[in-house]
């Protein structure tokens, strides 16, 4: 099976891989569009996070002490290989869980594939994915497939969470300090990828990035104050960043600090960004102000991710203590930023 499947990959850049992960999303501002049109309904008191706050999963209260987090992520190959594609559409699809606060339960897996192609890579992508949700101590439950004429995959998971420590993403407070848990720059690669332009140790990286499940994170982050949090993924760092504010708080975040994947800074410098990259900045630029930041580090901040890290708002007596120990675990998290007042612009960007 193994030489079907690799000779498969090697004629992926056609068929299998055409630029997929977290960067064939919808814009953010097309979605923005398409939500606040949609009938809202009578409103349940136990739905604490829904569609219209723009949060990473839906999180419905069962108990006083118990509420089920509900998402859903999936999307076409980014990489050639299979097995490594289905662990990548794993860990981004179960890190919307990690990002409310909960623990992974149950996974389902959404399946789109071609009738006419070999269904040995069809197995791969799921043992990938399979894994990974062993990893993060679920249990994968089923799921549903179709036939496309392209592949997608991904997981729809449910996880539980404790009502009151739940990590909402527009909850943070001034003085919080903003903490990125794993390093920007996976589209840009990707890209880079696709067109022979970056190096295989520079791949290899940024897919050791993509494949590290937030499990580990978000663990460590329980036992610190952290007042909200959310996965960077396909709307960028800003993009998210942005959602954080949540239209009432403002913030200052150093570039700098930002840990940036090897490889990416090159693939900005050569133009070698995505659509989504732009349309990121399209929709996020003009609540945004740089200050003497060089172009590719804005580029790399627009940049779609796939299965990025978390970013968390940290109370400021404990965010030195949980980089230290997420640096510790073999993380490269960073102190990125200041949550402030609310003020225009909403976030300042510097490079000092």
């Amino acid at each position: 099976m193994k030489e079907s499947v690799h000779e498969m990959a090697e004629q992926g850049p056609i068929v299998f891989c055409t630029g997929g992960g977290c960067t064939a999303k919808l814009g953010a501002g097309v979605l923005s569009r398409i939500l606040e049109k949609l009938p809202r309904g009578e409103k349940d008191p136990d739905l604490l996070v829904g569609y219209d706050s723009r949060d990473d999963a839906a999180v419905y209260r069962i108990t006083e002490d118990i509420a089920l987090v509900q998402t859903v992520d999936f999307f076409p190959p980014m990489v050639d290989d299979p097995y490594t594609f289905g662990q990548i559409a794993a860990a981004n699809a179960l890190s919307d869980v990690y990002a409310m606060g909960g623990e992974v339960k149950t996974a389902l897996n959404l399946v789109c594939f071609p009738e006419s192609m070999d269904l040995n890579v069809l197995g791969e992508i799921l043992r990938g994915g399979a894994e990974k949700v062993a990893e993060a101590g679920g249990t994968l439950a089923g799921g549903h497939s179709i036939a496309d004429t392209g592949v997608k995959y991904g997981l729809s998971v449910t996880g539980l969470v404790d009502p009151h420590r739940l990590t909402a993403n527009d909850t943070g407070r001034p003085g919080d300090k903003l903490l990125l848990t794993k390093a920007l720059g996976v589209g840009l690669i990707c890209t880079a990828n696709r067109v022979g332009e970056a190096a295989p140790e520079q791949m290899e990286a940024a897919v050791r990035s993509m494949t590290t499940l937030n499990k580990t994170a978000a663990e460590i982050a329980r036992r610190y104050e952290v007042h909200a949090a959310t996965d960077v993924t396909g709307f960028s760092f800003l993009g998210h960043l942005h959602e954080m504010m949540g239209e009432k708080l403002s913030c200052v975040i150093d570039a700098h600090a930002v840990p940036v994947l090897p490889g990416a800074w090159e693939a900005a410098d050569a133009c070698l960004y995505t659509a989504a990259g732009q349309r990121n900045r399209n929709h996020t630029g003009p609540f945004v102000r740089f200050e003497k930041v060089p172009f590719p580090m804005e580029e790399i901040l627009f940049d779609p991710q796939t299965s990025g890290g978390l970013l968390f708002a940290v109370a400021p007596q404990d965010a030195a203590a949980l980089e230290a120990e997420l640096q510790a675990a073999g993380l490269p998290a960073k102190i990125v930023g200041t949550i402030g007042e609310k003020q225009t612009p909403e976030i300042t960007v510097t490079y000092e």
